[in-house]
């Protein structure tokens, strides 16, 4: 199939879905309003097969360290799949599958499918790995840049973390659990019941971001956009935390995103 936008309805929702940026939503528009930052590089996208910086752009994989492309020098940020074109497998009015076959510069060979189903209160995004050849280790989440502000007031961000990861000068964590801190952030957080972050657009639209996995970066240092980064590990997970992907057990993750009218 073509890698052409392919555009999702249900209700006054409407999404943006570009499988040859990168397989990301390039937009989420409620009532007409768009919700996340335009521009090639933003949307939301997907990090795969790992999330954040890996140090050096290096990891462990058995007893090999394998070396990624540094691409955030002196890491490697964000996965490989974002600037790449994916296959639309099947789409419909309010859902699309979307593939991506794994190729170098990572190692192993597997196959990258993520869902994007779309209802009139909310945006479910599933993202799934699976290899039928060698085990290795990988990471799933997403990257979605909304914006600040909606043509009213900035938006607030209210989440109840268990702990932030302490973050070195390199930005990556030391492996020290820290209580929360205000922000700023470019921060790493764990949520062991599950990730839950609440954005209001005072007087406009209140947006929830949840999902099962643990942890959660958020990342608001810029103006125009704040990032809320449910995924699978913490930055540098392929190292300190790795998942395994194996014949017999793909790699899962989900993410809904539900909002309401204020």
């Amino acid at each position: 199939m073509s890698d052409e936008d392919i555009t999702l309805t249900a209700g006054d929702a409407e999404v943006t879905v570009q499988p040859g940026n990168g397989g990301r939503v390039g937009g989420l528009r409620i009532g007409g309003v768009e919700l996340l930052r335009q521009g090639e590089r933003f949307g939301c996208f997907p990090m795969v097969p790992w999330c954040g910086r890996i140090r050096d752009g290096r990891f462990l994989d058995g007893a090999e360290v394998r070396q990624m492309p540094l691409n955030a020098p002196p890491h490697a940020i964000h996965g490989t799949v974002r600037d790449h074109a994916w296959r639309t497998a099947r789409t419909s009015t309010d859902e699309v599958v979307l593939t991506y076959e794994l190729v170098d510069p990572w190692p192993h060979p597997g196959v990258v499918t993520q869902i994007v189903a779309l209802t009139e209160d909310a945006l479910t995004l599933t993202m799934s790995v699976e290899t039928y050849e060698s085990s290795f280790p990988a990471q799933i989440g997403w990257h979605p840049w909304f914006s600040r502000n909606l043509g009213g007031e900035d938006v607030t961000l209210d989440f109840d973390p268990a702990w932030q990861e302490e973050r070195g000068d390199d930005h990556l964590p030391t492996g020290n659990r820290l209580d929360p801190k205000p922000g700023p952030w470019d921060d790493c957080f764990g949520m062991p019941g599950g990730v839950e972050a609440t954005l209001t657009w005072p007087g406009q639209l209140e947006l929830k971001v949840t999902s099962r996995e643990e942890w959660l970066v958020v990342y608001d240092e810029q103006r125009e956009a704040v990032c809320v980064e449910p995924q699978t590990g913490p930055p540098n997970g392929l190292n300190t935390l790795p998942r395994l992907v194996t014949p017999l057990e793909p790699l899962e993750a989900t993410t809904t995103w539900s909002w309401r009218r204020l």
